[in-house]
């Protein structure tokens, strides 16, 4: 975990309510896709935890829906303004688990996470498919850019506006070896239900601190409570007591 400032480069609307925000800045502490960062905002207590997008040199990318008061102010900066982040929070996806056609499930804001993990595992020469799930077409965003590093890729919304109608687990493929996803609750409850491989969740979930100290984000799990910031956001298919 580190503490450093970033300086913004772009802050750019690309879907309904939803902001690309790149910044140059300290990224040694991001090691793995499906980490977050935490953001202290003037006049704000807590820090807002974002998932990094994408992460290549100095070059930080978030990708952000505007919900709350927070993410309102971050949607008002601009090129040169800068942020406080603590970088390197969260576990993170492992890569090493899954075989030669891994699986990647987004549901809208849970997408951004998955832009990087596709990334690192065509790296490994692995096939990947995709499947993004958004509510309307004027939520859609980063189709093109996951065709773009050569992912098979499928779109679906839940009115039928784009794509295909419907939820992520209406277009699981028939083969694949490994599944990664990131979305709301429900939608990651509906994927470990209909999915028959093993794979990884990863869980969105309100954090007081986003580094354990505050046990705010516990959750019960088969090996005992974990905390999301901490021992999370990513977990393993197996290892999820859902509870009602």
């Amino acid at each position: 975990m580190k503490d450093t400032i970033f300086t913004i480069t772009e802050n750019k609307k690309i879907a309904k309510d939803v902001y690309r925000m790149t910044l140059k800045g300290d990224t040694e502490e991001i090691k793995r896709p499906g980490q977050f960062v935490n953001i202290k905002l003037d006049g704000l207590y807590l820090r807002r935890p974002i998932s990094v997008c994408d992460c290549e040199g100095d070059t930080l990318t978030l990708i952000y829906k505007v919900v709350g008061k927070g993410t309102r102010q971050m949607s008002l900066m601009k090129e040169r303004e800068t942020l406080n982040i603590l970088t390197g929070l969260g576990n993170g996806y492992d890569t090493s688990l899954s075989e030669s056609t891994p699986l990647l499930l987004g549901g809208g804001v849970g997408v951004p996470p998955l832009y990087l993990l596709a990334k690192e595992l065509i790296s490994q020469e692995k096939k990947v498919t995709v499947v993004l799930g958004f509510n309307t077409a004027d939520e859609v965003f980063y189709e093109e850019e996951f065709r773009s590093l050569g992912c098979d890729v499928t779109v679906v919304t839940v009115d039928g506006s784009y794509g295909k109608r419907g939820f992520v687990t209406d277009a699981l493929p028939s083969l694949y070896s490994y599944f990664y996803t990131c979305g709301p609750e429900p939608m990651l409850k509906a994927v470990y239900q209909k999915t028959d491989t093993s794979g990884q969740l990863s869980f969105e979930e309100r954090m007081g601190c986003g580094f354990g100290a505050c046990m705010g984000c516990s959750c019960k799990t088969l090996t005992g409570y974990k905390r999301i910031c901490k021992d999370g956001p990513v977990m393993k298919k197996e290892e999820i007591l859902w509870t009602d």
